[in-house]
């Protein structure tokens, strides 16, 4: 069986061999760079299922790392944990709405840490429920879950794994109102624990790809969010 493929970008050797022992051990093939440009183009070489991100490192920081990693089409739908001492909330808000699919904050044990690898690696996952020509078609916007691919009037949006996720759930229930934790538990996953606002984050950047047509998902205010009901 082939192994998922996880990129460590971390320049504290203690945490690094840590991650590095906790994730083959839960069989993953793991590879890792203490160098945000390094990691950046190992990246796009090695294509990895999955990021791990430290916020804070030498040269090009997290930050700038997951950016460009979002705006470049052959790393932008790899899925990306970010890795911080810094436990605000201003700096969770900063870091998913760059493109991070999940936060963790050192620090963490490695139960917590599995469990946040493998709750982000089923968010791009096709489920087993999915057939062949399983799509979705919401007006201009066609989801095709098999291909774990999104297009809005013909062109495709470079949606994270997270954000993939949350639009099909939502466009697969059109003129439901869904409050923000029962996305929380649909989406992001009932074994992490996340701010209720994290939701807010995603959605605002789901709807900034959608562009002139952001307006499909909308909010019910002191409720949380519902797709629209419009017709194929």
């Amino acid at each position: 069986m082939k192994r998922e493929k996880i990129l460590i970008i971390e320049d504290e050797p203690d945490i690094l061999e840590m991650i590095t022992y906790n994730l083959e051990r839960e069989g993953f093939a793991v590879t890792s760079t203490a160098n945000g440009e390094e990691g950046l183009l190992r990246a796009k070489r090695e294509g990895p299922r999955l990021v791990l991100l430290d916020l804070m490192l030498p040269g090009m920081d997290g930050i700038e790392v997951c950016r460009r990693m979002r705006s470049d089409p052959v790393t932008s739908s790899i899925a990306v944990i970010m890795l911080t001492a810094k436990g605000e909330e201003s700096d969770v808000v900063l870091g998913l709405g760059i493109g991070a699919d999940d936060y963790i904050t050192k620090p963490f044990s490695p139960k917590v840490l599995v469990a946040r690898v493998k709750a982000v690696m089923r968010r791009g996952t096709v489920s087993d429920e999915a057939q062949p020509g399983d799509i979705i078609k919401r007006g201009v916007l066609v989801i095709d879950l098999t291909r774990h691919e999104a297009q809005i009037g013909g062109e495709p949006l470079a949606l994270t794994p997270t954000e993939f996720k949350l639009l099909h759930f939502l466009a697969s229930y059109p003129g439901r109102v869904f409050p923000r934790d029962h996305l929380i538990s649909r989406v992001i996953g009932e074994d992490v624990i996340v701010l209720s606002r994290n939701i807010d984050v995603h959605i605002r950047s789901l709807r900034k790809k959608l562009g002139d047509h952001r307006d499909l998902i909308e909010t019910v205010r002191g409720v949380g969010y519902r797709f629209q009901d419009v017709r194929s």
